[in-house]
C-alpha cells in the first residue's frame, strides 16, 4: 500500500491543500499523526478536508488542548491564545471527530504515535538519547511520530539500544531495513527546521520505502487569515521562516 504520511497540519488549510495536490495520485491511504488543529486559522476546514480522504488519524496535544483534555496553562501565552480562539470557532462536528481519535495505534510493521511511544501526547523526540529511551516502548520495527515539526529518522545501531540520526534528504527514497527506527515526517502547517515549505512523506508499506518531500504553499494567504482572526502575530510571522 502507498501511504501519504503527514503530521501537525495545525489548521493551515493552504499548506494542507498544497500537500494533497503535490502528492496527488501517489498514495492509497493517508496517515495523520495528530495536531490537525491549533495555531492556524482554518480548524474546521482542515478537519473537513482530512475527513474527505481515506485516512487514519491520531489526536495530538493541541487537539487535546482544544478538547479540554490538557490544562492549557502549560502552553506558552501565544499558543494559549490560539487554543482559546480555536475553541471559540471549532464546530461540533470537528469537536466530535477529534474527540474520537486515539493518540497511538499499531499498523504492523508500524506503530503510530503523535509525540512518542513512551508519552504519546507530549514528549519531544529531538535527540538520540530520547530516541534510544523510546525503543523499548513499541514492539514493531518502526515507529512514526510527529510533534517536533522536524523531519528526521533515528535508526537503532545493530546489537545495541543506541541510535543514530539521519537527516531528511528530500526526494531521496530510503530503504527501511532490519534496524528499528523512529521516524518523523515533519510538519505540514508549521515547519520548524528553517524550511518554510510544507513537509510530508510517501511510504510504500510493502517495499518499505520511505521518501521525505516538501512543497511550497501560499504562506501569505495563511498569514492574512491569521491576522484577520486575531491570532498572535508571531505565530503568523514564523511561518515564512520555518521556525
Amino acid at each position: 500500500m502507498r501511504v501519504l504520511v503527514i503530521s501537525d497540519i495545525h489548521a493551515n488549510l493552504a499548506a494542507f491543500q498544497a500537500v494533497l495536490q503535490d502528492a496527488k495520485g501517489k498514495w492509497d491511504q493517508l496517515w495523520c499523526l495528530g495536531d490537525v488543529i491549533g495555531y492556524g486559522p482554518n480548524p474546521n476546514e482542515c478537519v473537513a478536508l482530512l475527513r474527505e480522504q481515506d485516512h487514519i488519524s491520531l489526536s495530538g496535544n493541541h487537539d487535546w488542548a482544544v478538547l479540554g483534555k490538557i490544562d492549557i496553562t502549560i502552553f506558552n501565552p501565544e499558543a494559549r491564545k490560539a487554543i482559546e480562539w480555536t475553541r471559540s470557532v471549532v464546530s461540533s462536528e470537528s469537536y466530535n471527530y477529534l474527540d474520537g481519535l486515539p493518540t497511538m495505534i499499531e499498523m504492523a510493521p508500524f506503530t503510530l504515535a503523535h509525540a512518542s511511544p513512551r508519552q504519546p501526547v507530549w514528549e519531544y523526540i529531538l535527540d538520540i538519547g530520547t530516541a534510544a529511551a523510546n525503543l523499548e516502548h513499541f514492539n514493531t520495527p518502526y515507529c512514526l511520530v510527529g510533534h517536533t515539526h522536524v523531519p528526521i529518522l533515528f535508526a537503532e545501531e545493530i546489537g545495541s539500544n543506541k541510535v543514530l540520526p539521519y537527516g531528511a534528504a528530500v526526494g531521496t527514497p530510503i530503504q527501511l531495513n532490519k534496524r528499528r527506527c523512529i521516524i518523523n515526517p515533519g510538519s505540514v502547517g508549521q515547519p520548524r527546521d528553517s524550511d518554510p515549505r510544507a513537509a510530508y512523506v510517501l511510504l510504500d508499506t510493502e517495499k518499505l520505502i520511505w521518501e521525505f518531500n516538501r512543497v511550497e504553499y501560499p504562506v501569505r494567504q495563511t498569514q492574512e487569515s491569521m491576522r484577520l482572526a486575531g491570532i498572535p502575530v508571531r505565530l503568523a510571522r514564523r511561518l515564512e521562516f520555518g521556525w
